[in-house]
């Protein structure tokens, strides 16, 4: 399967699209992933997909909620899936803990197993991994670095505190 790529400035970094030419397979910041996607061609500005993601993060980055989806299409396990649709049931502005993540499953789960599907998910900020702390409120953990993750946090409560009001 081809596998697509294109780059995206944002205010906090370059990132990279990934895209199997229909929908976005993975999102992440320059610099901050060491895999290679076998296939991989650069893509025109053109690609649907990129098009309405870049429309997304224009948003987002704007401070503004986006108010829809580009195509997803994350690969991982059934229990990756499960973690990273509750990611994106975690409203804008908002945080939850690794453990109160792990509640929602099951009451045995453990915060860690949450935390190691967090970490796999391949689209940040759109599946917002960010939005995860600690239990004790503690930014913990973050592949784009724990400074974009402050930055994007602090964006995102200034941004719900006016659609609030």
């Amino acid at each position: 399967m081809m596998c697509f790529a294109a780059h995206y400035d944002t205010p906090i970094g370059g990132m990279t699209m990934a895209s199997n030419g229909v929908a976005l397979t993975a999102l992440w910041f320059e610099g901050t992933r060491t895999t290679c996607f076998e296939g991989m061609t650069s893509a025109t500005t053109a690609l649907p997909v990129f098009d309405e993601t870049r429309r997304w993060l224009d948003l987002y980055f704007a401070g503004e909620k986006p108010g829809f989806m580009p195509q997803l299409a994350p690969k991982g396990t059934s229990f990756q899936l499960r973690v990273w649709d509750l990611l994106l049931a975690i409203p804008y502005g908002e945080t939850v803990s690794y453990g109160d993540m792990a509640r929602r499953i099951s009451p045995t789960m453990s915060a860690q197993a949450i935390g190691g599907a967090v970490g796999r998910n391949p689209i940040g900020i759109i599946i917002p991994c960010h939005r995860v702390i600690g239990a004790d409120g503690s930014l913990t953990g973050y592949g784009g670095g724990l400074e974009r993750k402050q930055w994007m946090l602090e964006m995102e409560r200034k941004t719900n505190i006016i659609y609030l009001c």
